[in-house]
C-alpha cells in the first residue's frame, strides 16, 4: 500500500524508519519531511496543515493510509476533513477527531475532561485578560512554586513554574494582557504544583480497545541537571527503570481505562495516540497533561523497541481490531540524545553543514531539524538530530549514543551530557 506520513521531526523519521520495514508499505510519502526521511521515502514540500494540498496528493498518488505525526493538523481537524469529504472518507487517518485533539489544543478542555471522568490531576482554575486580577488572587491561595500554563498550543514552551508570588503575578499579566505567547495565552490555567518524578505513558487506541506502549522519560530543560529553559526535549530513556508492575497497574486502572471510556461516554472519535504526561507523587500517578500524538524525542526510543509491524498496528487501529493485535516489545533499553543548534531554544542559526553521519555505528540516527542543500545535510531547526542506541540497560545504551555523537560535528553544536542522570 501507499502511505502518507505528515510531519518533519525526529518523531516522523522514527515512524518512517519503522513503517518502511513493513512488507505492507510499498511506497511512503512524507509531508514535508526532512533529510532523514528523504533517504528512505519521498518528501513532498507542502505544509501538513494545507489540507487542500494534502487531499490533492492523496488522490493523485492513490494513498490508502494517512499517519499524522504532529499536533497542529490534528487540532485543525484533519481527521474530520477526511471523514466529511466524499472522495477521502474511505481513507483511514491515524489521529483523533478535532474534538479529541482539544485534549492538547486546550489545557482547560483537558482539565474539564479529567475532572468529569474522575481521573487524578492537580487542582486548577483558568483565567482570561478580563479576570487577570482574580487570577492574582487565586495565586495567593496556593503554595509556591506556582504553575502557569498557556491554554493553547505553544510548542511545548507555554508552561512557567515560578517560585516567587509577585513574579508569578507579573508573568500572569504578561501572558494574559501582554500576550507573551500570543493567542495561545489568551486563557491561562493556574495549577497547584505537584512534587514528584515525571514520566510519559503512551497509549494507542482505536476508540474502544487500547494498547499501552513502552514507557519513556524525556528531559525537557536545555541545561544539565535539568536547569535552564524548557525545550521540546533533549533526550529520552525507555523503559523508565522505576516504573514497576504496581505503578503500571495504577496507571492503567485509574488513568488509561477511564480516559478511553471517557472518549466513548463523551462521543469523542479517537483513533490514534494518547500521550499522558504523568507525575509519580509518592507512588500515586497523577495526570499533568494530555497530548494527542506521540512525544518527541520519546518516539525515538519507543518505536525502536516495537518488534511488531507498525503498519499492521495502524491498520488494526483503523479497523477497530486493536484488541486482537499482539504487540511485541524488545526487552532491551533504548536511549536517545538530541543534538541541537547553539542558542536553542532561543535564537539559533540554520544552514550549518553536518559532518560525520557516515561514521555512526551501532546507533540509529533520526533526523529532526535537517534538510538537504545541494546534496549536503544541513541544520534546519533547533533540535537537529537524535542519536538512538540499544543496550541491556540504559547506561549501556546511553554510552553508545555518546560515543557516536563524538563523531558528529556542526558549527555551535550542543547536547546534554547527562541524559538519564536521575535514574542511576
Amino acid at each position: 500500500m501507499t502511505i502518507l506520513l505528515l510531519g518533519s521531526g525526529g518523531r516522523e523519521h522514527a515512524f518512517a524508519w519503522k513503517m518502511t520495514q513493513s512488507p505492507l508499505c510499498e511506497k511512503l510519502f512524507v509531508v514535508p519531511g526532512n533529510a532523514g526521511t528523504a533517504a528512505i521515502a519521498e518528501n513532498v514540500a507542502i505544509s501538513a496543515t494545507d489540507f487542500e494540498a494534502v487531499k490533492a496528493l492523496v488522490l493523485k498518488e492513490n494513498i490508502s493510509l494517512v499517519v499524522v505525526g504532529p499536533e497542529d493538523p490534528l487540532v485543525k481537524g484533519i481527521y474530520d476533513y477526511f471523514k466529511n469529504d466524499e472522495s477521502l472518507k474511505h481513507i483511514p487517518v491515524i489521529g483523533p477527531s478535532k474534538l479529541g485533539a482539544q485534549l492538547e489544543g486546550s489545557k482547560e478542555f483537558a482539565k474539564e475532561f479529567l475532572m468529569k471522568h474522575n481521573i487524578p490531576t492537580a487542582a486548577y482554575d483558568s483565567f482570561t485578560a478580563e479576570t487577570v486580577e482574580k487570577g492574582c488572587d487565586f495565586l495567593e491561595t496556593l503554595q509556591p512554586p506556582y504553575v502557569l500554563k498557556a491554554d493553547g498550543l505553544a510548542a511545548g514552551k507555554g508552561v512557567l513554574i515560578i517560585q516567587d508570588l509577585e513574579e508569578a503575578k507579573t508573568e500572569l499579566r504578561n501572558m494574559l494582557v501582554h500576550e507573551k505567547f500570543g493567542a495561545a495565552s489568551s486563557k491561562v490555567v493556574i495549577e497547584e504544583f505537584l512534587d514528584g518524578i515525571e514520566l510519559s505513558c503512551f497509549v494507542l487506541t482505536d476508540g474502544k480497545n487500547y494498547k499501552i506502549l513502552p514507557t519513556a522519560k524525556d528531559y525537557k530543560r536545555i541545561g544539565e541537571g535539568d536547569t535552564g529553559l524548557n525545550t521540546g526535549g533533549m533526550g529520552a530513556v525507555s523503559p523508565v527503570p522505576y516504573v514497576d508492575a504496581v505503578l503500571m497497574e495504577k496507571i492503567e486502572t485509574r488513568i488509561v481505562k477511564p480516559t478511553i471510556e471517557g472518549f466513548q461516554k463523551d462521543g469523542i472519535e479517537y483513533k490514534g495516540f494518547v500521550f499522558i504526561g504523568l507525575i509519580n507523587v509518592k507512588n500515586e500517578p497523577i495526570v499533568i497533561e494530555y497530548n494527542v500524538r506521540m512525544g518527541d524525542p520519546e518516539t525515538e526510543v519507543v518505536v525502536p523497541r516495537l518488534k511488531s509491524d507498525l503498519v499492521e498496528l495502524f491498520l488494526s487501529v483503523a479497523d477497530q481490531k486493536l484488541g486482537d493485535f499482539n504487540l511485541e516489545v524488545d526487552p532491551r533499553s533504548a536511549t536517545t540524545v538530541m543534538v541541537v543548534s547553539g542558542g536553542y531554544p532561543e535564537d539559533f542559526e540554520k544552514g550549518k553543514l553536518i559532518s560525520g553521519l557516515e561514521n555512526i555505528e551501532e546507533s540509529i540516527v533520526f533526523h529532526a531539524g535537517t534538510k538537504l542543500d545541494n546534496g549536503n545535510v544541513v541544520t534546519n531547526g533547533g533540535r537537529v538530530i537524535a542519536v538512538t542506541s540499544y543496550g541491556d540497560n540504559f547506561q549501556e545504551a546511553i554510552k553508545k549514543s555518546y560515543q557516536n555523537i563524538d563523531k558528529l560535528s556542526f558549527d555551535k553544536m550542543y547536547f546534554r551530557k547527562d541524559i538519564g542522570f536521575d535514574l542511576i
